[in-house]
């Protein structure tokens, strides 16, 4: 929920719309209570935050469906009509080399069904990060349907790339990631705020009419402003958990959320294990912190190729791919071909729908001896959950319902916030010089036990070092609200109610 409302205690809603004078002594709230805080906060953030979660829900939930849209796109590069047996791996790829002598392969992506092309990756200078160049290869024919400009560890296509970069920086490169951090911090503060007001609001119409009150449903024959109550209150409490969840995953990628949490993870060891490719050395590695981005952001740094020993790892992957399927490392996989002969070829399984781990191997390309390991099953629980959360969150861990579950949360996400501008709208006054509607009361703090003011201020403080664009938005929320309440009480210093500053 994003733009909060007052309940029949605090502003009557007649049908004239007018804005009835308002006084501490109309606010319903029971002494020592959270709501008038809550809501003021849950105001404020809505209508200042509200833009930016608008502007993320919208891509975000073209994003949901973009692993479908690829699909579609790009079918001829993608899937072919040859049904025939697939050729060696290493064919496959000198066919692509054939058609791109100027760049130097960097890993292979075989097909993993029937009708699938092969897809052999290059590295490329001029692209910009994480982009790879794709040379698509019929398996049966080794013949090319396509090449194409790839991006990340998910090897995301054109239009999906650009789906992904709009959602996460609107193509203002990392400038623009303060929106969408900005967004993520607030999400899951507006959200929990929202379902405590309307639980509160549930439980006083209950206790004050004794009749039955409505909770996860809203009343079809309300009109005007209750009826946009009943929708963005009812709605919104439906996808709290799930605008949760986007917030948690959002932030483990963001620029400074995102440092905190890969800080975290690596004090705690939740670090995601990495796979040693040293050939001779046959243990994992912890990585060394950061965390997992959108499509990833592996880098895929070019090294000055070695010819002979690039040819020999080429001519090895058949029998790499054999001695991985020994370890259970199949179906969707992607290998890695090094430059030189000091590092091993590795294969690693990467996201696909309903698939819960990504096993990988290093494997030496001259003996085919697999020389380490990393298993899915031994990474700590915290990676895995990671991992999960990030798919889930891309779309891709449940293939097709998890992407029609993300839109359907996207446009109730949406229309939640549509109907919070909306209430503030209905509720602005009709008669006299003022055209916007008030935010809630003043003078929330007074009202407060002074252990509950020092716990809020001591988990504000927490969380907004955590999360430090939340923590600076919501310092400058109090700032402006300070001096909206000094200036107010300078002009009109007989209305003490609204002369308060926020701060009591």
């Amino acid at each position: 929920m994003s733009v909060p409302e007052l309940d029949r205690g605090t502003i009557a809603a007649d049908n004239s719309g007018a804005e009835p004078a308002r006084s501490a002594a109309q606010d319903s709230s029971p002494p020592r209570s959270m709501r008038p805080l809550i809501m003021r906060l849950h105001f404020y953030a809505g209508i200042l935050v509200a833009p930016f979660l608008l502007i993320a829900t919208i891509s975000g939930g073209l994003y949901a469906i973009a692993p479908t849209l690829e699909q579609v796109l790009y079918r001829d590069l993608l899937h072919v009509d040859s049904t025939g047996p697939a050729l060696p791996v290493a064919e496959q790829v000198r066919a692509a080399q054939q058609l791109r002598p100027d760049l130097t392969v960097s890993a292979v992506r075989p097909a993993s069904e029937v009708g699938e092309t092969t897809r052999v990756l290059f590295t490329d200078p001029p692209l910009g990060e994480s982009e790879r160049t794709a040379v698509f290869i019929d398996p049966a024919t080794a013949s090319s349907t396509g090449q194409s400009v790839v991006y990340g560890s998910s090897s995301a296509l054109p239009v999906r790339t650009w789906i992904s970069q709009l959602h996460r920086h609107l193509h203002l490169g990392e400038p623009g990631r303060i929106y969408s951090e900005l967004a993520a911090s607030w999400l899951w503060v507006i959200a929990l705020g929202g379902v405590y007001l309307w639980v509160q609001r549930y439980r006083t119409q209950r206790i004050r009419t004794r009749q039955s009150a409505r909770l996860l449903t809203f009343d079809r024959g309300a009109r005007g402003r209750n009826r946009t109550l009943g929708w963005h209150g009812a709605t919104g409490l439906w996808i709290a958990v799930g605008s949760i969840f986007l917030s948690a995953t959002g932030l483990t990628w963001s620029t400074y959320a995102g440092a905190n949490v890969g800080e975290l993870r690596t004090a705690l060891s939740w670090t995601t294990p990495t796979l040693d490719t040293t050939l001779g050395v046959s243990d994992t590695a912890p990585a060394a912190g950061g965390h997992d981005g959108h499509d990833g952001h592996d880098g895929h740094t070019a090294a000055v190729a070695d010819t002979g020993a690039l040819d020999r790892n080429i001519g090895a992957l058949d029998r790499v791919l054999a001695a991985a399927a020994e370890h259970r490392v199949t179906e969707h996989v992607e290998m890695s071909i090094p430059a030189d002969g000091h590092t091993a070829v590795t294969v690693t399984e990467t996201r696909q729908p309903w698939q819960f781990v990504t096993d990988a191997v290093a494997i030496d390309p001259a003996t085919g001896a697999v020389t380490a390991t990393n298993t899915f099953a031994d990474w700590p629980l915290a990676a895995q959950l990671t991992t999960w959360g990030i798919a889930l969150h891309m779309g891709i861990l449940f293939g097709l319902l998890n992407q029609l579950v993300l839109l359907a949360l996207a446009v109730a996400l949406g229309t939640v916030i549509v109907r919070g501008y909306q209430l503030w709208w209905q509720r602005r006054p009709t008669r006299g010089s003022r055209r916007v509607a008030r935010p809630p009361l003043r003078g929330t703090w007074r009202r407060l036990h002074p252990v509950t003011v020092v716990a809020v201020v001591a988990a504000a403080v927490t969380v907004g070092w955590f999360a430090p664009l939340l923590g600076l938005s919501l310092l400058a929320f109090l700032l402006v609200d300070v001096a909206v309440g000094l200036l107010r009480r300078r002009r009109s210093p007989e209305h003490s109610p609204e002369g308060t500053s926020a701060t009591g």
